[in-house]
């Protein structure tokens, strides 16, 4: 059941985005992600607008005081498992808007952040390339298919291990025992 849960938020991940105070340089960066230029849909990433059926979080913009409690509610709506992706400079650091007296930081100050996707503004293709790396994170690694020689010799290596289980093991006897078990032998051969 956990592989068919796991292949179906791979195969087809809804993402919510979040301007937590951005300039829209991120914003439109994103939008233009969801052209037919660049096709996201063929990943099966799905802009979603509502939290609760939300798989993944795009942040941009810095964190303000304001939002902080609007972006950590977002975060509590949606359905685990979740994941954040902070998409600028500004959603990983604060950017040029650190230290200002109403800015918190980024969005690792507030949520736990997944992936950080940086740039002023990232271009689509780096947005694209996080998320699908945070979507192959996810998948358990494949088995690594193994060549002809590798293969025999695996089975040489169990064939091996196989014959050392079933020999007899020789303890070392006592010298009071040693004459009880050459006679055992001599029985043995006869």
């Amino acid at each position: 059941m956990t592989n068919t849960v796991t292949w179906s938020r791979v195969k087809s991940p809804w993402v919510l985005h979040f301007n937590s105070g951005a300039c829209n340089g991120c914003d439109i960066e994103i939008v233009a992600l969801l052209t037919p230029k660049y096709d996201v849909e063929r990943f099966g990433v799905k802009l979603e607008p509502s939290p609760r059926h939300a798989d993944v979080l795009l942040v941009t913009g810095c964190v303000t005081q304001q939002c902080a409690e609007r972006l950590k509610r977002v975060y509590d709506q949606m359905p685990q498992p979740k994941f954040v992706v902070a998409i600028g400079a500004c959603a990983c650091s604060g950017g040029v808007f650190g230290g200002n007296y109403n800015v918190v930081g980024g969005v690792d100050k507030v949520l736990p952040v997944t992936a950080y996707i940086p740039g002023c503004p990232p271009r689509p293709e780096a947005i694209l390339d996080g998320v699908v790396k945070l979507l192959n994170a996810l998948n358990p690694p494949k088995p690594k298919k193994l060549s002809k020689q590798e293969k025999q010799a695996e089975a040489l290596k169990a064939e091996q291990a196989r014959k050392s289980v079933s020999l007899p093991v020789e303890v070392a006897a006592s010298q009071a025992a040693q004459p009880i078990i050459e006679e055992e032998k001599q029985n043995v051969k006869q």
